[in-house]
């Protein structure tokens, strides 16, 4: 994985676990996820992407990410939600609000469909 697709990866899991408060286990999980990438540089970067201005993280991170999809392929778009996807799962629950969000930014990617198969699963 390059280092522009760790930052989008990690953007979007810590936008994600950011929609409600960051609590505990998601920045445990931020964490591991950074340290198995080696992109620990990267997960500083969201952090700071996200801080900079809180209350409209996702619309900014959403506007990121489409510009960084472009240039990923659909399977890998699949992967990146499929992980945040299972991590929030993870957690214990997904919320309407997260779940809302991800089926937004899979639209944007047009892998609305495929996520949606990979839910059922």
């Amino acid at each position: 994985m390059t280092s522009e697709e760790k930052k989008a990866f990690l953007l979007l899991k810590s936008v994600i676990f950011h929609y409600h408060g960051l609590d505990e286990d998601e920045q445990q999980m931020l964490n591991e996820t950074a340290s198995q990438l080696n992109a620990l540089e990267e997960l500083e970067w969201a952090n700071q992407f996200i801080n900079e201005d809180y209350f409209n993280a996702f619309e900014r991170a959403r506007a990121y990410l489409n510009s960084s999809m472009e240039h990923i392929d659909k399977k890998k778009r699949l992967e990146f939600l499929s992980k945040v996807w299972y991590a929030n799962n993870r957690k214990g629950y997904i919320s309407e609000m997260e779940a809302t969000a991800m089926l937004k930014l899979a639209k944007d990617w047009d892998i609305e469909s495929d996520l949606i198969e990979y839910i059922k699963k």
